[in-house]
């Protein structure tokens, strides 16, 4: 535990010497760490898998109303513009992406199968 001690009016934490730490101290600490990295591991593919489902969602929506409505480009590039102006800080949103998010969608209908193959895909 550190010492606080007055020094020039302020309290200041003085850190033990490491001779004082205990003897399993940096196991702890490595085992902390190995957690920490972990799980940001697997946050990172939380983020992946959610990200390429949303991606999928967009482009089976814009599908969809394509072949209902008969949308053409220009509906695709007014998307694209609008939904960077409501995301400015997210990437990924252009008239291609937006066309690549379609053609994945199109090549891949069905929502259990890209379920299925993102649970598989360890990045």
């Amino acid at each position: 535990m550190a010492n606080r001690r007055k020094s020039s009016g302020k309290n200041r934490i003085v850190q033990p010497a490491v001779a004082q730490l205990p003897v399993d101290y940096p196991a702890l600490l490595r085992g902390i760490k190995d957690r920490i990295q972990t799980a940001q591991i697997k946050a990172g593919l939380a983020v992946n898998r959610e990200l390429v489902l949303l991606y999928w969602e967009i482009g089976r929506d814009i599908l969809s109303r394509q072949k209902a409505k008969g949308w053409g480009a220009k509906v695709i590039d007014h998307l694209a513009r609008d939904l960077r102006g409501s995301f400015p800080q997210m990437k990924g949103l252009s008239s291609r992406n937006l066309k690549y998010m379609r053609a994945f969608a199109k090549a891949w209908p069905d929502r259990e199968i890209v379920q299925e193959a993102l649970a598989q895909i360890t990045w």
